[in-house]
């Protein structure tokens, strides 16, 4: 049996989750439930957890600040907050299950899956949480993204990444150290998690990061050249928007 604590600073959203939980969920047993960062602090260490549901509001601090009190975080964690809250990037980036509220049953249901899934490999844990602590700081510029490659998860910094190509369901890193990575989610996904980060899509095959960007050559879509020196066409339909872009740096 899976043990799990809710940590929600609302009672209605507690009791909702838990009636879910146990309707949906048959292997997990909600052992105890938090309605502030000190209480969840308590629960957390005296249950000790396989799973905690957290929201990220709470009264006298937040979910991040709660983290951060633990030594070690030996549970796992989906997020749980009533609208696309300014941490979620830094969530998705740290590759951190999260659902949004209203919570829907099929959308916990899956992310219970995706937990049972992987439980036994806490081992990336902690690079996990070490990633979201760096993320959702407003002052760290260092932005930090996890990559699913097949074995787990690579954290690497945004500021390394040259561009990503394109091939079918599967993403490729090309990193300022000449190493590639492969990922397994589209190019798709990754333009949509890197939109505010000087990231652009400039081809259906190729995601650049605009502060690698070197030279634009002309041409009918023209061409970038990256601070690799790789060449990187830029498709027609895409070339007046990819400029403007460029003009805002």
């Amino acid at each position: 049996m899976i043990k799990a604590i809710i940590v929600d600073d609302e009672l209605g959203a507690r009791e909702s989750l838990s009636k879910m939980v146990e309707k949906n969920c048959k292997n997990i047993q909600i052992v105890a439930k938090a309605d502030s960062m000190l209480s969840a602090y308590e629960a957390i260490t005296n249950f000790k957890p396989d799973l905690v549901f957290l929201d990220v509001e709470m009264p006298n601090g937040n979910a991040f600040d709660l983290l951060e009190k633990f030594d070690k975080i030996d549970f796992d964690i989906i997020f749980t907050t009533a609208y696309d809250h300014y941490a979620i990037k830094g969530i998705k980036y740290s590759a951190i299950d999260y659902i949004l509220k209203p919570i829907d049953p099929e959308e916990l249901v899956q992310a219970v899956q995706r937990f049972e899934d992987k439980k036994g490999q806490n081992n990336m844990l902690d690079k996990k949480i070490q990633a979201l602590l760096s993320n959702v700081k407003p002052e760290n510029k260092l932005k930090k993204v996890g990559l699913p490659d097949g074995e787990g998860l690579v954290f690497i910094n945004l500021s390394e990444i040259i561009r990503c190509d394109s091939d079918g369901n599967y993403t490729f890193f090309i990193l300022t150290s000449g190493k590639k990575i492969i990922a397994s989610r589209t190019l798709g996904e990754y333009e949509q998690m890197f939109a505010d980060d000087n990231f652009f899509r400039v081809h259906r095959s190729h995601l650049v990061n605009l502060q690698h960007v070197k030279k634009y050559i002309k041409g009918e879509g023209g061409y970038v050249v990256m601070s690799d020196n790789s060449q990187v066409e830029v498709s027609r339909r895409n070339k007046i928007d990819f400029l403007e872009r460029l003009s805002l740096l």
